[in-house]
Parts: structure tokens; C-alpha cells; sequence
């Protein structure tokens, strides 16, 4: 069987999408951002990665199933020229716009392209209390069962200790930013504990290592959080605007939802009210009771 993921933005999206791997049988071609390549070159023996400018490449064969979880025209595109026997996710109709397939409607009913529109699709998103592996996993037909994110040996770097904080938040999401780190490092090393900033990495490969080498990962929702979750780092993670019930927290996560979740959910601007809410002796309390579980690091 021969299978072609299509999943390029958003490399914590990509992360928790490898999950699929484990029960996808076959030759798998998965097509991503030219940034993502290092999560998935080499990863197993019967998945190859192809760049998103490459992605001629992958027309090289006919796929029995392509599994489309962007939403965007291009991709879409792309969706009709590899013309396979099933199609799961976006695609492009007849008139040029993008579509989805019923099976995978569970996940793109909340998405930008639902049928329901933006302002529905959001009300939905909020309502609903399921992860993305099991909405994924369902419309393919197979059951969630915790499985893990797949991801590369991560690279020995000279960062570890024993919290890490990933405080930056991107253009699109301002308010995943939270307002008290610089106050909750200071708590923390007064009492003893190494803290480290995560710094910029040239490679995500030692992104991977710096979360790997710490004991416990503070952040928003973000990619460090996908990283930890899948290096076994306990995690304590924000919410602020985003889901916290579509991450699945395999034991070891710590979800601190903001009390103004309902008010900024999904908004894209600012409001130094979203970045407050969430107070630091909360945090600082979930950071203690995650240290006293995670084992040391050597």
C-alpha cells in the first residue's frame, strides 16, 4: 500500500501527526516544510520525506490513500495530481474551492475551511473535548490509543538542567505569551534550581536536545510542548487561547487553562489581559509538583 501525507505548517502539528506511523502500513511519503525535513528523514525504514518544493518527487507512484491535513489552495492542488484511489482530508472540487471528505469532517469542522463557517467553527473547536489524534485516528478508521510521537534522535547539546522555559510566542498567536517567566526563574533558582531559557537553535534537531536534557519544560502551547511530549520531558503548558483539550498529555503534562480562555479563544490579537490571567503562583506550584515526579537528569 502506498500512502502520501501531505502536512507542512506548523511543526508541532507535524509532531503529533507522526503518530499516525504507528499504524499506517506500507511505503509512506510524507511531503512537508523544508523546515520540518529534519523530523522525518530517516525516521523509519519504509517512510521517506519530501520538501514542499520537491514535491514533484512524489508523483513517482500511485497512492492507494492520501491523507490531506492542510487548508489551503496549493496543497489542495497538489491532492488532484497525485490522483489516488482515497482521499482523507482537503482537497480541491470541481469549481476550484477547497473541500474535505466526510470521513475526516470530525477535525475540519473545526477548522478554517468548515462547512459551519469561521464563527461556528471556533464555537465548535471550544466545545469540543477530544484530542487531534483521536479525531485524526477516528476518520481513518482506527482508535487512539496513546500512542507516542515518533521523532529522531535528538542532538547532544550543552543546555540542561532542570527546568527549561520556552517564553516566545509568534506573530500569529501573541497571546500564548505569558507575562510572569522572568518571575517564576527567579523563584525557581532562589530556591536551588537550574534554569534555562531556551535559546534559538540553528537546527530543530537541537531544539529537540535542549527539552530532552531538562526535567521539566514550562511553555505555552507551542512546539517545545510537542517536543516534551515526546521525549518523555513533564511539561507544565498554558492555555490561554488555544485548546487545551485537543492535547493529549501521555501522564506526564500538566494543563493550566486560563480563566479568560472563553473570552480570547482563538482571537489573534493582544490583550495584556490574556497574557495576565493565568497567575505565577500557579505556575510556580504546578513547576514544583513536576520536579518532585520527573526523575534527574545525568
Amino acid at each position: 500500500m502506498n500512502i502520501l501525507i501531505i502536512k507542512l505548517n506548523a511543526t508541532g502539528d507535524v509532531v503529533r501527526t507522526s503518530t499516525l506511523l504507528h499504524r499506517l502500513t506500507g511505503e509512506i511519503t510524507w511531503v512537508t516544510a523544508p523546515n520540518n525535513t529534519a523530523l522525518l528523514d530517516g525516521l523509519r525504514p519504509n517512510v521517506r520525506c519530501i520538501a514542499w518544493p520537491d514535491r514533484a518527487q512524489a508523483l513517482d507512484r500511485e497512492y492507494d490513500l492520501v491523507i490531506s491535513l492542510e487548508d489551503e489552495v496549493e496543497t489542495a492542488a497538489f491532492v488532484r495530481s497525485a490522483g489516488a484511489r482515497q482521499v482523507f482530508g482537503a482537497y480541491l472540487n470541481g469549481d476550484g474551492q477547497v473541500r474535505y471528505t466526510d470521513a475526516a469532517r470530525r477535525w475540519f469542522d473545526l477548522s478554517l475551511i468548515s462547512v459551519h463557517g469561521r464563527q461556528r467553527a471556533d464555537e465548535l473547536k471550544y466545545l469540543n473535548r477530544h484530542t487531534y489524534q483521536e479525531l485524526v485516528f477516528d476518520g481513518l478508521g482506527f482508535k487512539f490509543e496513546g500512542e507516542p510521537y515518533v521523532l529522531p534522535r535528538p542532538a547532544a547539546t550543552d543546555l540542561r538542567g532542570d527546568v527549561a522555559i520556552a517564553p516566545v510566542a509568534g506573530p500569529v498567536w501573541p497571546m500564548k505569551a505569558w507575562d510572569h517567566y522572568p518571575a517564576l526563574q527567579a523563584r525557581l533558582e532562589a530556591a536551588g534550581y537550574t534554569v534555562n531559557v531556551l535559546p534559538r537553535r540553528a537546527t530543530l534537531l537541537e531544539h529537540l536536545g535542549d527539552v530532552a536534557q531538562h526535567r521539566v519544560l514550562v511553555s505555552g502551547d507551542s512546539l517545545p510542548m510537542h517536543l516534551a511530549l515526546g521525549v518523555g520531558t513533564r511539561c507544565v503548558s498554558l492555555f490561554n487561547c488555544t485548546s487545551p483539550w485537543e492535547i493529549h498529555d501521555y501522564g506526564i503534562q500538566t494543563k493550566i487553562v486560563s480563566p479568560l480562555l472563553g473570552e480570547f479563544f482563538y482571537k489573534r490579537g493582544l490583550d495584556p489581559r490574556a497574557t495576565a490571567a493565568i497567575t505565577l503562583d500557579e505556575v510556580h506550584q504546578a513547576t514544583l509538583a513536576q520536579l518532585a515526579k520527573a526523575p534527574s537528569r545525568a
